[in-house]
């Protein structure tokens, strides 16, 4: 009958619920990064069994309760005891409450009356129903009072002496273990005398009690008591407050920042801004990934979490900025895979019109032609937008969908070639994760920031582990990115054997609002942004000046002295010769030859046509074709044959030039001098399908001008299908047109002929 009220009793009256503790953020070395205050406003900060001490235990046992191990509870002898001396006044007036009994009261403050004695003794017996003696001598350790805001022991050990229950000195550990008692007479910082007066006293106490061994005892008296009250701890605050969000209610969080790279990211970024004041710029955020386990090692949201006026509290590592040209590798990656590119291929480097849009580099100027390796090392803008369009801008953006990238998964749809250079947004932590994909060999996984692992839902297809691009292309990328001077090492890593070997690139989004660097080898991925979380620009704000050095200082400081291992190439990559004029496979005609890396069977097997053979008179005046070559006369020649758009680039830059001759006016057949297959013939302006509008009063003109091949001599212009003038192939011509839509065709004097449609408006 007696279990049955028991039980009764036990679901009639349930157990307070536990205590609100103090959310607390953990390094990967389990010490404290952040702590926050409890809903209660209180410091009280869970305390593990684990940091529960043999010398803790015995310390608040023998002071406490020394019969806790073997009452139900409630101590009988003690409670007789205390009512003898009570009543009789013999002795000091105690309360014969146990360890048991004080946490009932902890739970459930109640005024101190005969009434509330009882009630506190039958918890004290539900406490011991339903929780060890391990789980009750840490919901009291938890909830002890230290005076003002503070309660529990680990609290208190941090708050007083920075450092968790289980590192302090038994000194430090008895200090803690006689304040509970007396929170607002013993007050650490204020009464350190009259504490240092009782804790001794204890300890001779426990020397007698022989609890500790002599020697011990006899150290800890003489340990000096130096506590004063220090703020809680504040490291990764952005990172504290993301992990305290994501996992309410949780009192530890274990995250995988490891402390001392985190103190150092922060105070370099720190330091760096202020001297970046001055330059109109006020905050920096900075990513630290381990490319192994993909942990995140140092997090900093911002350079100042306090600096209310640079907006400190916002995470710039999660920050949906323009990614400038840090896209870039990862496109020539995909290029390299799908057998579009090689490192020493050449690509056109002159200003094109892609149906509409007509990018620049960032110093607005074009070299004419540069290959792969120099365009993605000195970030060409106009190579990249070239590549792009030969990749697809829905391969490109399906890939970062893979790689999480989430404001680009929603954009997708209107995303066009403006992507590669910033037209998109994106994260530090997306790109860091993009970076460090390209560190293991192409190989995507998610970044972590915490050890703890939430309920299990539908993971999303960018939360999976995918192989982005392949270890080859990774390679490559990686060969390219590391060849760059660093300029903080003007010679080379080689020659500071101390400091990383690292492959970095910077980006610049447009109005210069955002300064990026990131680098990566093979233990790290460092991502830096650099700006003003306003979307203010600045002059000086470029990833090479400003974002870099960061980037550089976090390196050398978190890599010093590595064993600057280094990706080799995978067994998929080979050599072979090319044609150094252009990257192709050698043609008849490519006697400068040099070694460049490909992928068999999937880059690209085209060869060489830089230089093409013509039959031209014996005074070069005047080309034949097949067709009307004379029996004697004529001789062979070779004539470079480059892309129609680099040929007028050239010319419109004052250039050498060579063109083919007048091709024979007497023959019969118009055809291309190689039988038909020619270059082609395009116009450059105006663009098609676009629209005009003019200023009837000015009288405004129109340009016209294309790109033809080096065989052409002279072009044909019409308007409307009537014929407007003859120009020669590298003229500008002007005109007036007409209102409306306006048909506008150009051919050359090998019989090719290309239109072009737009509109035109007169105001």
């Amino acid at each position: 009958m007696l279990p049955v009220l028991a039980f009764a009793l036990d679901c009639l009256f349930p157990l307070p619920p536990a205590p609100r503790y103090s959310p607390i953020v953990l390094a990967a070395d389990g010490s404290v990064l952040h702590a926050f205050l409890n809903p209660t406003q209180k410091w009280r900060m869970k305390t593990k069994l684990s940091e529960i001490t043999p010398a803790l235990q015995q310390a608040i046992i023998n002071k406490e309760d020394r019969y806790f191990r073997y009452h139900f509870g409630v101590n009988p002898i003690a409670i007789v005891q205390a009512a003898g001396r009570n009543i009789f006044r013999n002795g000091r007036t105690t309360g014969a409450s146990t360890i048991t009994m004080q946490v009932a009261r902890l739970l459930e403050p109640k005024e101190r009356t005969f009434g509330n004695k009882l009630l506190e003794m039958l918890r004290a017996v539900q406490l011991e129903a339903h929780y060890s003696k391990p789980e009750i001598l840490q919901l009291y350790l938890n909830l002890v009072p230290y005076g003002s805001n503070i309660e529990g022991v680990k609290s208190a050990a941090l708050l007083y002496f920075q450092q968790p229950p289980d590192y302090l000195s038994l000194a430090q550990t008895v200090t803690l273990a006689i304040i509970p008692n007396q929170p607002r007479v013993l007050v650490l910082g204020k009464n350190n005398e009259r504490i240092l007066t009782e804790r001794n006293r204890w300890l001779r106490q426990f020397q007698q009690q022989h609890l500790f061994p002599d020697q011990d005892i006899e150290d800890a008296i003489n340990e000096p008591l130096d506590a004063q009250r220090h703020a809680a701890p504040t490291l990764a605050p952005h990172l504290a407050r993301r992990l305290v969000s994501r996992f309410p209610g949780q009192p530890i969080i274990h995250s995988t920042l490891r402390r001392a790279p985190q103190v150092k990211a922060e105070d370099l970024t720190k330091n760096y801004v202020r001297r970046l004041h001055e330059l109109g710029i006020s905050q920096a955020a900075v990513l630290v990934v381990n490319n192994r386990t993909r942990a995140v090692e140092a997090y900093v949201g911002s350079a100042d979490f306090q600096d209310a006026a640079g907006s400190g509290q916002v995470d710039g590592v999660r920050a949906i900025r323009s990614p400038g040209s840090t896209l870039k590798p990862f496109l020539y990656a995909l290029a390299v895979d799908k057998g579009i590119i090689t490192p020493k291929l050449k690509l056109p480097d002159v200003p094109t019109n892609f149906s509409g849009f007509r990018p620049e580099n960032f110093d607005k100027s074009c070299a004419g032609e540069v290959t792969v390796e120099r365009a993605l090392t000195y970030s060409l803008n106009i190579p990249a937008v070239r590549v792009l369009a030969d990749v697809g801008v829905p391969v490109f953006t399906d890939k970062l969908r893979d790689a999480g990238f989430k404001s680009v998964a929603k954009a997708a749809p209107r995303l066009g070639l403006s992507t590669i250079l910033g037209g998109c947004g994106a994260s530090l932590e997306e790109l860091t994760g993009l970076y460090a994909a390209l560190a293991d060999g192409g190989n995507y996984k998610p970044l972590r920031n915490t050890a703890l692992v939430e309920k299990k839902t539908p993971t999303p297809k960018s939360r999976l582990s995918a192989l982005l691009v392949s270890p080859a292309a990774a390679f490559l990328i990686t060969d390219i990115l590391a060849q760059r001077t660093r300029p903080d090492l003007p010679m080379g890593y080689q020659n500071s054997r101390h400091l990383p070997k690292i492959a970095w690139k910077t980006g610049t989004s447009y109005g210069r609002r955002d300064a990026w660097s990131i680098g990566y080898n093979q233990d790290y991925t460092i991502g830096v942004w650099v700006g003003n979380f306003s979307g203010q620009g600045s002059p000086a704000l470029t990833g090479a000046d400003v974002a870099s050095p960061l980037l550089f200082d976090l390196f050398n400081t978190l890599a010093y002295n590595s064993p600057n291992r280094w990706a080799v190439p995978p067994a998929t990559l080979d050599f072979r010769l090319v044609c150094a004029e252009t990257g192709l496979v050698p043609g008849e005609h490519c006697p400068n030859q040099l070694i460049d890396y490909y992928l068999p069977g999937t880059s690209s097997a085209r060869h060489c046509e830089h230089q093409k053979e013509a039959l031209v008179s014996a005074d070069s005046t005047m080309a034949y074709c097949r067709a009307c070559v004379p029996a004697a006369g004529f001789r062979r020649q070779l004539f470079p044959n480059p892309l129609p758009e680099v040929l007028a680039f050239r010319e419109a830059q004052g250039l050498p030039s060579t063109r083919l001759p007048q091709h024979n006016p007497a023959c019969s057949l118009v055809r291309n001098t190689d039988g038909g297959a020619g270059a082609s013939l395009a116009i450059t302006s105006p663009l098609d399908h676009a629209e005009y509008v003019l200023d009837r009063k000015e009288k405004q003109q129109m340009l016209l001008s294309c790109a033809a091949g080096s065989e052409v001599r002279q072009v044909f212009w019409y308007v409307n299908d009537r014929f407007l003038r003859a120009a020669s192939a590298t003229e500008r011509v002007f005109f007036r047109p007409p209102s409306g839509p306006v048909k506008i065709s150009c051919a050359d004097d090998h019989g090719r002929n290309v239109d072009i449609r737009l509109q035109v408006q007169e105001l």
